[in-house]
């Protein structure tokens, strides 16, 4: 675990202890052949100025925010971030509109199912 609590993240900053009721999930790339890492980097850097958690995987990006209207405008700045003539974005969206929680309470859940803490395949 990381000093900002992420287990196995790339990079990631974590909320404080508010209530988090919209959950996303985000991958931002463009449509070339090569190495992105240079591109994701600059769209993951863009959600350092929006009130959102983050956490990144070799997969996307996990999103954390109080509500839709914060979540939107840190996808739309991490969209613009990846220069190219075209640039594909996915965007998953949990809003919780009646309740609270976390990605991380989430996992929790599951682990319980599990009897154990899921974990990547690296830690193995």
């Amino acid at each position: 675990m990381n000093k900002e609590g992420c287990d196995g993240a790339v990079k990631c900053r974590r909320l404080d202890a508010r209530g988090v009721t919209v959950i996303a999930f985000l991958s931002v790339a463009p449509v070339r052949e090569g190495s992105m890492a240079d591109d994701v980097a600059r769209a993951v850097s863009a959600l350092e100025d929006y009130p959102v958690a983050y956490e990144t995987t070799p997969m996307g990006t996990t999103i954390e925010a109080d509500d839709a209207g914060d979540l939107f405008d840190a996808v739309e700045a991490a969209h613009r971030a990846v220069e190219g003539d075209r640039v594909s974005t996915l965007l998953k969206i949990d809003d919780k509109r009646t309740s609270d929680g976390s990605a991380s309470e989430k996992v929790d859940r599951v682990a319980e199912e599990l009897g154990e803490t899921p974990r990547s395949a690296a830690e193995r």
